[in-house]
């Protein structure tokens, strides 16, 4: 069984950053693509961020495109979200995702495995 914790939420001003973590522990790290995606409420649970089994390949929301960095640490089996330029709207609950597959997928249907989420609030 593949579990998933987060960590780094918090409260922030606009325009200061947050850097989010995720563990994993289970499964062999490095066949695993990762994702974080997020949840507001009433909304639904978006794509935020992509990083590839090796690390080369990463996909953005146009949303957080040149604010938010996703990487990977394979020697800690963790996964990354560096966020800049916090941004009301970025308010969510963060979830850090897993996927087996090989296709590059932004549908959350498709991760197999999820964190149980970190909360991120930037106030205005």
């Amino acid at each position: 069984q593949v579990q998933l914790v987060e960590s780094g939420g918090g409260l922030v001003q606009a325009g200061g950053s947050l850097r989010l973590s995720c563990a994993v522990s289970g499964r062999t790290f490095s066949s695993l693509a990762m994702g974080w995606f997020r949840q507001a409420p009433g909304k639904e649970r978006e794509f935020v961020a992509r990083i590839s089994r090796s690390g080369v390949i990463t996909n953005y929301a146009d949303s957080v495109k040149g604010r938010f960095t996703i990487s990977r640490d394979d020697a800690k089996n963790t996964v990354n979200l560096q966020m800049n330029i916090l941004k009301p709207e970025d308010t969510a609950v963060y979830y850090c995702a897993a996927d087996r597959g090989t296709l590059v997928t932004r549908k959350p249907s498709d991760y197999n495995y999820w964190g149980q989420g970190t909360q991120v609030t930037v106030s205005s």
